[in-house]
């Protein structure tokens, strides 16, 4: 397979799987906007440039680069990224991590448990997504609600499955309407 076939059909399958997991969570129109960028010319040629098949191609343009272009790119442009939700405070002057509504948590779990499936293939278990963020959450720059809500979310999945973690969603998604 070529890198532009291989990278093409990743992200399709990514999107498709994280569609699949907002409509069982309750989030169609999120499910639906789900990383459209990847198709703008700034993702999808490093994308094709950088695939390896096996992880993200921004973590090798990231080692030839010193940066990726293409994950600038992309984490200003979607809201279900934490590192989407940074502004400067009034208060410290400084750029600070601020709290995700959490229609964009969800859609984040959707998201980077798609990600661990399309990555980790017929290997993938449901502790996976959190393993993942476990391993680097002393690192992570992002505001304590939002890890909290999402951590929950992905134990939740590793101790109680996926229909537990869908049906969570849903459920707060419905008192929140009301």
């Amino acid at each position: 397979m070529n890198k532009f076939t291989g990278h093409l059909t990743t992200v399709l399958r990514h999107r498709h799987m994280v569609m699949r997991h907002c409509m069982k969570a309750g989030l169609l129109r999120r499910g639906l906007l789900h990383d459209l960028s990847k198709f703008s010319p700034t993702e999808f040629i490093p994308g094709i440039l950088y695939f390896q098949g096996n992880r993200s191609p921004n973590e090798k343009e990231r080692e030839i680069s010193g940066y990726s272009k293409a994950w600038m790119h992309h984490k200003g442009r979607n809201r279900h990224h934490f590192e989407y939700w940074t502004d400067y405070s009034p208060v410290t002057r400084q750029l600070e991590p601020v709290r995700m509504p959490d229609i964009f948590i969800y859609e984040m779990f959707c998201d980077r448990v798609a990600a661990s499936k399309i990555y980790n293939g017929d290997s993938y278990t449901d502790d996976m997504p959190l393993q993942y963020f476990l391993h680097a959450k002393q690192k992570r720059i992002i505001e304590k609600h939002t890890s909290d809500k999402l951590e929950f979310l992905l134990r939740l999945l590793a101790e109680k499955g996926e229909e537990a973690a869908f049906r969570y969603i849903r459920y707060d998604l419905r008192k929140r309407r009301r």
